[in-house]
């Protein structure tokens, strides 16, 4: 288990770009404890990654199904060049939150090493599992694992 792993992160603030608006280049604060109480899914994800047009449908899917019972999904983008990120968005559109992180401070701080990687957050602010890569045969995995967290009280 990592450091971050035993952390909480509710407390968690760093600025980061939105992406709701291509052409805007201001700084938006990213603050995970407006999320309290909720299942977070942080997706780390850059416009190369072949995986992560696979994993894109299935995380709209997610947040479809999900939201109203308290699934936030947060995608991550590394792509030092807006204009690439924002041409992976435009063919592969996500209906979650993105926000991106050219320098990798998030990254960083969540020791990723792989494209993409996804950490469930827990209701209580603990990261509940992580996942390297998407294999579409493991959907039904993933799905567990989200419904499962979504259960468990704060």
């Amino acid at each position: 288990m990592t450091a971050i792993s035993r952390t909480i992160l509710l407390g968690l603030t760093l600025a980061l770009a939105p992406a709701a608006l291509a052409d805007n280049t201001e700084s938006t604060p990213f603050d995970l404890s407006q999320y309290q109480g909720k299942v977070v899914v942080l997706d780390f994800w850059a416009s190369w990654c072949g995986p992560c047009r696979r994993s894109f449908p299935w995380l709209n899917e997610m947040h479809t199904r999900y939201a109203h019972d308290g699934l936030v999904i947060i995608g991550v983008n590394l792509d030092a060049n807006h204009d690439e990120a924002a041409e992976f968005l435009e063919e592969y559109p996500a209906d979650f939150g993105i926000y991106f992180d050219p320098g990798a401070a998030l990254a960083t701080e969540y020791e990723v090493e792989a494209m993409p990687s996804s950490f469930v957050i827990g209701r209580d602010g603990r990261i509940k599992a992580t996942h390297r890569g998407f294999k579409v045969k493991r959907q039904a995995e993933y799905e567990a694992i989200l419904v499962e967290a979504l259960g468990e009280q704060p």
